[in-house]
C-alpha cells in the first residue's frame, strides 16, 4: 500500500500561518504524510520527565521540530499521562502562552496546536498565535466546540474510551470493549458531526492510542488505519513512545522507544494516516522522506 495520494484538507475561517486563501477559507492542503511536533511544557511528562518544562526549553524545541521539518508544532501545558493530578486553567494558561507567544515570534510560518480539552485555555490560545486545537477528549464540552468554532479553526478529535475526567488527569482508562475499531469509528463521526453542526470549520480525526485502550485494542486501532481514514477527514495517529510500544519492545523508559515509535507510524501511514504525532521529529521526518523515496 504506498502512501501516495489522497489529498488532505484542512479549513480555517481566519487567515493562518502554513495556508493559502480559497474564496472565504485559508486552506492547508497535503499529500504525504506530515509531521506534528510534541512540545510537553509539563513538568511530570510521560515521555521526558519535564524536558522542556521551562519556557525557554519548550521554545527552542518547538523550534527545532519546526526547522527540522515538522508540519504542526503541538504546544500541551496538562499532563494526561496515567495518574497525572489535575492543574487549574491558570496554571495551564501560564505554562503554554510563554511558549506560544516565543514561538510564534521565532517561527512565524509554523502551523501551531494547543493541546487542551478547556475551552478558556484554548480561547486565550488562539489569540497568543495557536492555529488550531487538539483536544484529546474528543471535543466533548460544548463550549469548546463554540470557541473553535467562533474562531474558525479545525480541532483534531483525539478518542478516549469512558468518560472524560476532569482537567484530563488520568486520561487512560482501560475499558473493556468487544470491538473497538466499530466503537472508536462510530465515536469519532458522532463527535464529527457534532463539532461541525456546531459550526467547526474543518477537522482531523485521531484514535487516541493508548487512551483508555488495552494493548490488544491499540494493535486492532493501528492495524484499522485505513477504515478509520475512509471516513472522510484526515487521520493523526499518535503512537509516540507510548507504553504499549514499551511492553511490546520490553523498554520502560519511554525517551528510549522512538525507534518503536516510527515502526508503528510507517506501519499507519502505509494504511492512509495523513499525520503522525511524534517527539522525534527529526528521525520521522527522515523516515518518511525515504519511504516517499521508496514508494512515491
Amino acid at each position: 500500500m504506498a502512501e501516495a495520494a489522497a489529498e488532505h484538507v484542512l479549513r480555517w475561517h481566519r487567515p493562518a500561518a502554513g495556508t493559502v486563501r480559497d474564496g472565504d477559507t485559508w486552506v492547508w492542503r497535503w499529500r504525504h504524510a506530515q509531521v506534528m511536533g510534541v512540545v510537553n511544557v509539563t513538568p511530570d511528562s510521560f515521555s521526558d520527565g519535564g524536558r522542556t518544562f521551562a519556557p525557554d526549553a519548550a521554545i527552542a524545541a518547538g523550534s527545532a521540530a519546526w526547522r527540522a521539518g515538522a508540519a504542526v508544532i503541538d504546544v500541551g501545558g496538562a499532563s494526561s499521562r496515567p495518574g497525572a493530578e489535575p492543574v487549574a486553567a491558570e496554571v495551564e494558561l501560564d505554562r503554554v502562552r510563554p511558549v506560544l507567544r516565543g514561538l510564534r515570534s521565532a517561527c512565524l510560518p509554523a502551523r501551531l496546536s494547543i493541546d487542551t480539552s478547556r475551552p478558556e485555555v484554548a480561547t486565550v490560545a488562539l489569540a497568543e498565535g495557536a492555529d488550531l486545537v487538539n483536544d484529546v477528549t474528543g471535543l466533548r464540552d460544548p463550549e469548546l466546540r463554540r470557541v473553535c468554532a467562533e474562531a474558525g479553526v479545525p480541532v483534531v478529535i483525539g478518542h478516549l474510551s469512558g468518560p472524560a475526567p476532569p482537567a484530563r488527569a488520568g486520561t487512560r482508562r482501560e475499558a473493556p470493549v468487544e470491538d473497538v475499531v466499530s466503537e472508536v469509528r462510530e465515536a469519532l463521526l458522532a463527535a464529527a458531526e457534532r463539532a461541525l453542526a456546531a459550526g467547526v470549520p474543518s477537522l482531523v480525526l485521531d484514535p487516541g492510542i493508548g487512551f483508555g485502550k488495552r494493548l490488544e485494542h491499540n494493535r486492532e486501532l493501528l492495524l484499522a488505519t485505513d477504515r478509520l481514514a475512509a471516513l472522510g477527514y484526515p487521520l493523526l495517529v499518535g503512537a509516540s513512545r507510548k507504553g504499549s510500544l514499551g511492553r511490546v519492545v520490553g523498554e520502560p523508559i519511554a525517551a528510549r522507544r522512538d525507534a518503536a515509535s516510527i515502526a508503528a507510524h510507517l506501519a499507519v501511514v502505509a494504511r492512509g494516516a495523513a499525520l503522525v504525532r511524534a517527539h522525534d521529529v527529526v528521525g520521522h521526518v527522515q523516515a518518511l522522506a525515504v519511504w516517499r523515496w521508496l514508494h512515491g
